[in-house]
């Protein structure tokens, strides 16, 4: 075989590497391409996110500009599970608004934003039910955060998940079923109070 100069490797990226892309997730970058558009040499990263089935080509000086980086570090890994440990912070906006926020957390690729948005959304047994928007929130979140650590721990993507749980399991609000009361209350609270907002 001869010894090729390492054509596989772009701003610090390398073929076969598992990365982060904000708006999708963990993904792999497969390949680099070389493609002609309007008589330029463009360079692209080939990237394939499997879960999705999905490929995206994405123009090597663009890399910056999308936000794509490389797995978090384990110090950002124990952060961001420590992050899950913590209180919920539920901020008493209309669920509208809270709503995009979550959304531009997820879409940011911070893995610890990530799974700040899966702590505030996360519900035991003991709590009331989530409604359809908040659960495809936190399935989302849940399973960003989960490829990403699958992906830096070398885990599948069940034992991610269950290492996640475990960690919200250790948070402060995970008690009985009379806290659980104590928040719906508190729920209905907003809600009422968004809707006399509305009116």
């Amino acid at each position: 075989m001869s010894t090729k100069k390492p054509s596989n490797i772009r701003q610090g990226f390398k073929t076969g590497e598992h990365i982060v892309y904000p708006s999708h997730g963990v993904g792999r970058i497969m390949s680099i391409e070389e493609q002609e558009v309007a008589g330029f040499k463009l360079e692209l990263f080939v990237i394939n996110f499997e879960k999705d089935k999905m490929t995206l080509r994405v123009p090597v000086p663009k890399i910056a500009t999308v936000g794509m980086r490389k797995l978090s570090e384990p110090a950002v890994v124990k952060k961001a599970l420590e992050t899950l440990k913590g209180r919920a912070r539920i901020k008493r906006t209309m669920w509208s608004r809270r709503a995009q926020e979550y959304e531009a957390k997820i879409n940011s690729g911070d893995l610890v934003a990530i799974s700040e948005v899966v702590r505030d959304l996360y519900r035991s047994e003991a709590q009331p039910e989530q409604s359809y928007s908040e659960r495809q929130l936190y399935e989302a979140a849940l399973d960003r955060m989960a490829r990403e650590l699958a992906a830096v721990d070398n885990l599948t993507e069940t034992e991610a998940i269950k290492l996640i749980e475990q960690n919200l399991l250790k948070g402060p609000r995970r008690a009985g079923k009379a806290e659980a009361a104590d928040e719906a209350e508190e729920a209905d609270e907003v809600e009422a109070e968004t809707e006399e907002e509305a009116a």
